[in-house]
């Protein structure tokens, strides 16, 4: 629940030694590739394409293949946030489906039934999803990402509706306690496709309500 805060105090020092994921179970393995995925999502279709191809190697833990996922999205978040540090602008890109992905989360009780990585899983289609109810994203996308998440064994939210409460208000509520939202209006980031995602400020949200009813509903038969 941190991310609902924010903080943007920066370390003295990351490492990343490959030999840690190999500690690591298999699920929260595929949470962490949640992430990454965000990152070709959000503005690098090559990378994107490049894990359709291989993301069955990350998750195999290959060291190549690791070690390529891990700096490609090390340098993609360093690029966003010495832009935006404060996020201000730009940043907020890197909370691409986590509108939707942090409801989820408060919705399965935070008692880890539903990971992190698992909601953004989910709240990335779910932000595909509605951008193209929007008609801003092609369908062919939205289904492109559905196939990926199930070929890697990544949860939507159908997957999920076990642990989390499936009702609309909550979940909207949720979402407007965003830390990307200002004055009561709702700020998502949402996608024109694959690799193309911009912020949308003071987002319908009669819009957003209906595309939860729907999907909410959907989920709990």
């Amino acid at each position: 629940g941190k991310n609902l805060v924010g903080a943007f105090y920066q370390p003295k020092l990351v490492l990343t030694d490959l030999d840690v994921l190999r500690t690591l179970t298999d699920r929260e393995l595929r949470a962490g590739y949640g992430e990454v995925l965000k990152y070709g999502l959000i503005d690098n279709l090559d990378f994107y394409h490049w894990l359709e191809e291989s993301g069955s190697e990350v998750l195999a833990k290959n060291p190549q293949a690791l070690q390529k996922a891990i700096s490609v999205s090390c340098r993609a978040k360093a690029t966003i946030v010495k832009a935006d540090e404060r996020e201000h602008g730009c940043r907020a890109l890197l909370n691409l489906g986590h509108s939707f992905a942090h409801a989820i989360e408060a919705l399965a009780g935070y008692d880890g039934r539903v990971l992190h990585g698992e909601a953004v899983s989910a709240g990335l289609l779910m932000a595909f999803e509605f951008s193209a109810t929007l008609g801003e994203c092609p369908l062919a996308d939205v289904q492109s990402l559905k196939n990926h998440l199930q070929k890697v064994g990544l949860p939507t939210l159908a997957d999920l509706s076990d642990n989390v409460r499936m009702d609309t208000n909550p979940f909207f509520e949720f979402m407007m306690r965003d830390k990307k939202n200002s004055d009561a209006r709702l700020t998502l980031i949402l996608t024109k496709g694959i690799g193309r995602a911009y912020v949308a400020k003071n987002v319908d949200q009669s819009a957003v309500i209906t595309y939860l009813e729907k999907v909410l509903t959907e989920g709990k038969s």
